[in-house]
């Protein structure tokens, strides 16, 4: 077999064999296939696009390139959640407890952030004492005993895909509906779970900002897990402004907590019992959604939730204390107001820049060599659609340096109110099954 014939018959509209993907993608993992024809092949899988067979064996072929998680030591079916990414989006930390409280194992790995803030490995550091690394019998033991464990991701899990992605990010082949696709649903596959519920943002802090593109992007990574053998299904929801008021490392970790108390922020709760009820579902604790989100509503509601992150934090080192005196997580030297400069409502808030802005504070990282400051961030105290009076804080700033006149410039470009009412913006989009 020769790469050429490969990259001719994609570029011609063919359709690719199953050994053909296997060909390419083994070929390219160990060294045997030169960037410059893999870099072809990606531009032609770009404008050719794949059907969902292609799809498949190209995410199969990424799983089978390296490791792959052996979850069957955990009891139960295990549903995993991976959400497209956003900014102030700390589901993970509240959605992982409540689904957990129900009965349903969450054996999670996860990333570190690049961009507005750290990922959700970052957020558990700003907790004393916290540590992502386990062992498998520790990590196998731990699901069992409180039905949950976030570990960082580990090993040689595709690494297929990340060849790949490098290749991609400087080929201008990343908005790709089947490579992405691929790729975020190799390493789902590749970490062993059961079932996987997909978070799909849409909107301006979303990869994709179209609602076309994410219901696009949902049903393809819906059909690959459900090919593959996975029972897959997503959520597609909004995110043109960031998710809940919180978004920074500590700030997202109490705002969590406070989720888990039933004091969260409307949005962030909602999409909680949205997402859980589903796993909740897939999980077999609940035979419907609305007695699902019962449940969920009920371990909130009784403490259940609560102390299952309590011991999922003492399971791994970290100083539970902090889930009653929040206080003892990072905090930032200075508090500053931005307040708004005319009367009226809401209308926008770009969810990306308002990112940004937490990123100038250190909140996230521009490289992957930089450091994050797990205390600075951004606590909004308004949302589109909300009104406003000339003068009340629109949000505060939390730094480690009085000189934030960067931030406030940048905040004030991207937060727009208008002398006209706004609606606000409906959380769910549109759920995909198949």
């Amino acid at each position: 077999m020769r790469m050429v014939d490969v990259i001719e018959k994609k570029r011609n509209g063919e359709e690719l064999t199953t050994e053909e993907i296997k060909f390419f993608v083994n070929g390219y993992t160990e060294g045997k296939i030169p960037d410059y024809q893999v870099s072809s092949l990606m531009m032609a899988i770009y404008f050719q696009d794949m059907n969902d067979r292609e799809r498949a064996d190209l995410t199969m072929a990424m799983v089978e390139s390296g490791d792959k998680i052996n979850l069957s030591g955990i009891e139960g079916i295990k549903v995993d959640k991976h959400s497209t990414g956003g900014v102030g989006d700390t589901t993970t930390l509240s959605l992982a407890a409540m689904v957990a409280a129900v009965g349903v194992p969450v054996a999670k790995m996860s990333g570190r952030g690049l961009g507005h803030t750290g990922g959700t490995i970052d957020k558990l550091e700003s907790i004393s004492g916290f540590h992502v690394e386990l062992s498998s019998e520790q990590f196998t033991k731990q699901v069992n005993d409180i039905k949950m464990a976030v570990i960082g991701q580990s090993g040689n899990l595709t690494p297929a895909d990340k060849k790949l992605y490098a290749l991609r990010d400087v080929t201008g082949t990343v908005p790709s509906i089947p490579l992405i696709a691929s790729s975020i649903m190799s390493k789902k596959i590749a970490a062993g779970a059961d079932a996987i519920v997909l978070d799909v943002k849409t909107g301006e802090g979303a990869f994709m900002k179209t609602l076309e593109d994410s219901i696009s992007l949902a049903k393809a990574m819906v059909q690959i897990g459900n090919r593959v053998g996975r029972n897959t299904m997503a959520i597609i929801s909004d995110m043109s402004q960031p998710l809940g008021y919180a978004i920074g490392n500590a700030l997202e970790v109490k705002e969590a907590i406070d989720t888990l108390k039933g004091n969260g922020p409307e949005d962030l709760q909602e999409l909680c019992y949205t997402l859980g009820a589903q796993m909740v579902v897939l999980g077999g604790k609940a035979k419907t959604i609305e007695e699902a989100r019962s449940l969920l509503v009920e371990v909130v509601q009784n403490g259940k939730a609560i102390e299952v992150f309590k011991k999922f934090i003492e399971a791994q080192g970290g100083d539970a204390s902090v889930v009653d005196n929040p206080s003892l997580l990072p905090q930032a030297k200075f508090q500053i107001e931005l307040p708004a400069k005319q009367d009226g409502y809401v209308a926008k808030m770009e969810a990306d820049e308002i990112g940004v802005a937490a990123m100038l504070l250190g909140a996230g990282r521009a490289t992957k060599e930089s450091e994050i400051d797990l205390a600075v961030g951004l606590i909004l105290h308004k949302k589109v659609g909300d009104q406003v009076k000339q003068g009340e804080s629109l949000a505060t700033i939390y730094s480690n340096t009085d000189d934030v006149q960067n931030v406030l410039d940048k905040l004030y470009a991207h937060i727009v109110i208008s002398s006209d009412k706004v609606e606000a913006p409906t959380l769910i989009k549109e759920i995909v099954l198949d």
